[in-house]
């Protein structure tokens, strides 16, 4: 029986060493903007959730994202920015619900409605590394009722995006 199962080692060999490749570990450097913009929606979806005005568990609230201001010397388009702070926020554990903001929202909104505004600047020149280039940034976040211009909390964070995955 193991002379029958020999001819088989070839392809299984074959089959399994391209996948193994994939298993080794993630790049040094972000691919793709999805990369790039990963930890930055993580790391706001985080301070999000730790918000002194959102009840806890926030599984019952619902936050209506409004389109960001994104600074064009990034490079960053508002879409994209949406797409990673929208994927981390509904990736948190006992999350809130999250929509896409309108104004028609704003009339007439719930008790359990929070607007999240955002706010994506360039923080300084280009950085050229000897291997890429990083483009410092701040990403200003903004808590309130819909409707309402009073801000209830606010926060920013500071980092730099690797213009090379842009």
């Amino acid at each position: 029986m193991s002379r029958r199962r020999l001819p088989l080692l070839p392809l299984l060999l074959l089959t399994v060493l391209p996948l193994a490749g994939c298993a080794v570990g993630t790049p040094d450097a972000p691919q793709t903007v999805r990369q790039a913009l990963f930890g930055l929606g993580e790391r706001a979806a985080q301070r999000v959730a730790e918000a002194p005005p959102l009840p806890r568990p926030s599984s019952d609230e619902v936050l209506l994202l409004a389109a960001p201001e994104v600074d064009d010397a990034l490079g960053v388009g508002e879409d994209r920015l949406l797409e990673s702070l929208t994927r981390s926020l509904l990736g948190l554990g006992q999350g809130p619900q999250v929509l896409d903001w309108q104004p028609a929202l704003a009339p007439g909104a719930a008790a359990n409605q929070w607007r999240l505004d955002s706010r994506l600047v360039s923080a300084g020149p280009r950085l050229a590394l000897s291997d890429r280039t990083l483009l410092p940034y701040r990403l200003e976040l903004t808590l309130r009722r819909p409707g309402d211009a009073t801000p209830l909390w606010q926060t920013r964070l500071d980092g730099a995006l690797d213009a090379t995955a842009l």
